[in-house]
Formats: C-alpha cells, structure tokens, sequence
C-alpha cells in the first residue's frame, strides 16, 4: 500500500515534495490584518498551507483555569476572556477564506472541539489537525473522522500507546501522523528526531510528518531527510511580539529560508542508485590515474 493521500489539490507522502504547513495559529492576537500580513509571508517564502486555532473557549478551556487572571494585551483578564480574543469570528473566517483563495494557498485549522468542527464545516478546507493535547479525546477524533476529510494527528506529550490507541480512534485511512515535542520552544535534546523513523515503521500505511518547535531551521531539514512527508512550523511577523507561541515562531525572512532548506535536501536526498554523473567525468578524466571498468 502507497504512503501517500489526496490532500486538497496535491498527493502527500513518500514520493512527493513535503507539504510545508505554516502554523500562524493564534500568532495574529486577534487581528486580521496581522493574520493576512502572515499569510502573505507565508505565500512569499513558498509555504504549501497556513493553519490557525479553532477553540470554543468555554467547552475547551478546563473550568479550573477559566477564571485565573493574566495579563494581556487587553489588561487583566481571565483566561477565558483571553481564549475569547483570540478567537476569529464566522465573518472573520470568511474573509481568511476569500483571502487565501486570491493568494493561492491552502488554509486550515486545529480544531480543539466539537463544536469547532461543527463550525468549520462551512468551509472547504482540505484537511483537519487535531493537536497534540487532542489526541487522547477519543471522541473528538471520532467526531472529525465523520467529515471524511484527511486529518492530522501530532504525537507531542503522548507515549507510544496513546499514539496507538489514538490512530485505532480515529481509524488509519487518510491520516498523517505528525512526530511533534510539545515544548515552545523546544530544546534539541528533546527533539528526538529519529521517532520520525519510528513512525515510519509503526505505521508504514501512514505518511509521517514533523511539526517543531525548535528555534532554528537545521532540524527541519533534517526531519524531511528522515523521512517526513510534511513540515509544520509556526510563523510570526515578529518573534519580540506578545504571545506564548511567539518565541517558538520563525520569522517571514527565517521561513523563506526554510522552505529553500526542505527542498534543497529533497533534491540532494537523490534516488540512492550509485552512479557517475556527466559532470564528473571532467575530473575523472584529469585525475584517476589507474580505471578498472
């Protein structure tokens, strides 16, 4: 069986360019301009999709930290408050939507709940993520699976069986399985990279994919060496800004960089078919003293 699924316009999985997914998630603070300044870096710099966050703060925010107060942007709130402001409207939404449709670039979202589903299936978007903190509400991934749509799943703060218990929830068909470290940001000793070969392995059905963490650029290459069929980062305008995933972000010169890495490694990654190529023959022929055909 293939490692690949239709995934919008495209084929994701071995074989095929990794898709690169810019997570902008709740970077924007609430604002659509800043949200469409993202997406255009992420357009300019040759991202595949953007993704945001879509919560219904008062079913997914735990009640025990619903009211803690924090300090924000728009003064001293609680937390729930908080979740309310960073969340984009119907209207808001649409306007992504039409926005992303002009730019040529896939969007989607993270949905944290059900009714967040619910809510998102008023638009066509190619797939779903289910985060990391999701994977073990069974009943959610059962409830994205009626969409029919692809999904996502990220591995972060998971073991090993509630990787599996999950896939065997939401069912292995049209299913990517990210290997992600759920620290912002995340250290390189914690990135753990070779589970990207792991993945593989125990799931050979399934494309495997990398969302990090990191800062820095290497890791991510290195992950589609590995054998990730997609890469997911988050995007900012600017890492200085206010935000909890901001620091965890790369910039729109640092993605455009990125994107450049993941397909110089794919093109350098070759066939692994040993072979003399036209351009060496130049230099065999002024250097090898002694030829054995």
């Amino acid at each position: 069986m293939a490692r690949e699924i239709k995934f919008g316009n495209r084929m994701m999985g071995d074989g095929h360019p990794a898709y690169v997914i810019a997570e902008i998630g709740i970077n924007h603070n609430g604002d659509l301009d800043i949200a469409k300044k993202i997406i255009d870096a992420a357009v300019h710099a040759g991202a595949d999709a953007v993704k945001f966050q879509k919560r219904t703060p008062e079913v997914c925010t735990p009640p025990e930290q619903q009211k803690q107060m924090r300090e924000t942007p728009w003064g001293y709130i609680t937390y729930l408050d908080y979740r309310y402001k960073v969340e984009f409207n119907e209207e808001q939404y649409r306007e992504i939507d039409r926005y992303c449709k002009e730019k040529g670039i896939d969007w989607m979202v993270s949905v944290w709940d059900e009714p967040s589903v619910d809510f998102m299936e008023k638009f066509d978007t190619p797939a779903y993520k289910i985060p990391s903190a999701s994977l073990t509400d069974h009943n959610l991934l059962k409830y994205v699976r009626k969409t029919n749509k692809p999904i996502i799943i990220s591995t972060g703060m998971s073991t090993m069986d509630q990787i599996h218990k999950g896939v065997d929830a939401v069912g292995g068909d049209n299913l990517v399985i990210m290997h992600c470290t759920s620290t912002y940001p995340c250290e390189p000793e914690e990135l753990n990279l070779k589970m990207i070969e792991t993945l593989r392995k125990e799931f050979p059905q399934n494309p495997i994919g990398y969302s990090g963490h990191e800062v820095g650029l290497v890791p991510s290459a290195v992950a589609v060496a590995l054998g990730a069929c997609s890469v997911e980062r988050h995007i900012t305008l600017d890492r200085a800004m206010w935000g909890s995933d901001q620091a965890a972000s790369v910039e729109p010169g640092g993605f455009e960089k990125l994107v450049k890495y993941i397909r110089v490694t794919e093109t350098g990654l070759g066939d692994g078919v040993k072979k003399v190529y036209e351009s060496e023959k130049g230099s065999m022929k002024k250097l090898r003293r002694v030829v054995n055909e």
